[in-house]
């Protein structure tokens, strides 16, 4: 006999993490509708199980919390690797863009150069820009999901600063420690995104595996 369940899902902060929610729920035989809302926190699942665990342990599994229990914390889930280096990617595009062009200009527009910031000056417009470029980013992709720009923003300044400071300062010190000052050549910038994704994967694999919080 079928019966209908409300459950408190904690994470979930965009559209996303509800459709993620729905599919780990869905994934299950006896579910046969499933309402989650991110706006809410609550999932409506109705099915024909004895019980809710098989249901509980499918979102936690998924990287959210039940009722405020959440699944032991561990460093071999698969799913959250892949999951936390795809929003890593974004995050170090977005980073990259504001990163590279700044210290682009100052390497190659005459004006920008007289100057004669400091190394560390630099540095750190750079990482600003970045952080601010990665920002825009998400609130671009996200602003369709959102249902608009004030949302989507809302979203993106609320995303992980740490992840973000973490990739800004590890690049910009390899390429420090590598070239002497912030200067790009062909062959530096690729140690510097690797560098740069490396960084904060892990804390990003942490966030998001014990509280369901994705950087990006």
């Amino acid at each position: 006999m079928s019966r209908t369940v409300t459950l408190d899902v904690g994470g979930m902060t965009c559209d996303g993490c509800a459709s993620n929610v729905t599919k780990a729920i869905n994934s299950l035989e006896a579910v046969s509708k499933v309402d989650v809302s991110h706006d809410s926190g609550k999932a409506i699942v109705t099915h024909d199980s004895p019980d809710d665990e098989n249901i509980r342990l499918a979102i936690m599994n998924a990287g959210y919390s039940v009722d405020g229990e959440s699944e032991p914390f561990n460093w071999k889930d698969g799913p959250v690797w892949r999951q936390s280096a795809h929003n890593t990617k974004w995050c170090l595009i977005g980073c990259s863009i504001g990163d590279f062009g700044t210290i682009a200009a100052f390497q190659f527009i005459p004006y920008l150069d007289a100057l004669d910031w400091s190394a560390m000056s630099i540095m750190m417009l750079a990482m600003f820009n970045g952080i601010m470029t990665s920002i825009a980013l998400e609130t671009f992709i996200l602003i369709k999901q959102m249902g608009g720009i004030r949302e989507a923003f809302r979203v993106a300044i609320g995303m992980s600063l740490i992840s973000m400071i973490a990739m800004e300062t590890s690049m910009n010190a390899t390429d420090l420690l590598i070239m002497g000052e912030p200067s790009l050549t062909w062959w530096v910038i690729p140690i510097m995104l690797f560098v740069g994704f490396i960084t904060p994967w892990p804390y990003n694999y942490w966030r998001l595996k014990k509280y369901g919080l994705a950087c990006h």
